[in-house]
C-alpha cells in the first residue's frame, strides 16, 4: 500500500453510538468489523471515521491495510494514537517506536511524523488544540 496523506473530512459517525446530554459510548469492535466490510476497505484503501468533532477535540477511528503509510502535517495540536488492533511503527525525524495492540502514544504539538502499518491495524486517533500538559504524579 501507499504512502496516505491524513485528511480530516471523514465520515461523522452517528451509527452503533450511544447518547445522552453529558455521556457517549461507541462499540468499536462492532464500527471496526463494520468498517472492514465497506466497499472501500475491500478496494485497499483506509478507512477512517469523525467518531467525535468538537471546536478543541476530534476522535478519528481509523483501519489500515498492511504497510498503508499516514503522512502528518506539522500541526499546533497534540494527538494521540491508541493501537486497537494490529501493529504500527511510528516515525518522527529523531526516532522510531513500534506500537502494539493496546499501547497508546502521545504526540506533542508541531511534531511532524508518519505511521506504518505493519499488518491489518485499527487505531484511535485524538487530536486536541493547546498544549499539551504532562502529569506531574
Amino acid at each position: 500500500m501507499g504512502k496516505v496523506t491524513f485528511k480530516a473530512n471523514y465520515l461523522l459517525q452517528k451509527d452503533n453510538l450511544s447518547c445522552s446530554p453529558s455521556l457517549l459510548m461507541f462499540d468499536l469492535p462492532t464500527l471496526v468489523d463494520t468498517m472492514r466490510h465497506k466497499q472501500s476497505w475491500v478496494n485497499g484503501e483506509l478507512n477512517a471515521m469523525i467518531l467525535l468533532k468538537t471546536p478543541n477535540k476530534q476522535i478519528i477511528l481509523t483501519v489500515m491495510h498492511n504497510g498503508t503509510e499516514i503522512e502528518s502535517f506539522q500541526s499546533n495540536d497534540s494527538i494521540t494514537f491508541q493501537i486497537l488492533e494490529g501493529q504500527a511503527i511510528f516515525h518522527t525525524r529523531k526516532e522510531s517506536v513500534i506500537l502494539d495492540k493496546g499501547q497508546l502514544l502521545t504526540l506533542r504539538e508541531n511534531t511532524k511524523y508518519s505511521l506504518t502499518s505493519m499488518e491489518d491495524t485499527a487505531l484511535l486517533l485524538t487530536i486536541t488544540s493547546g498544549v499539551l500538559q504532562l502529569s506531574q504524579n
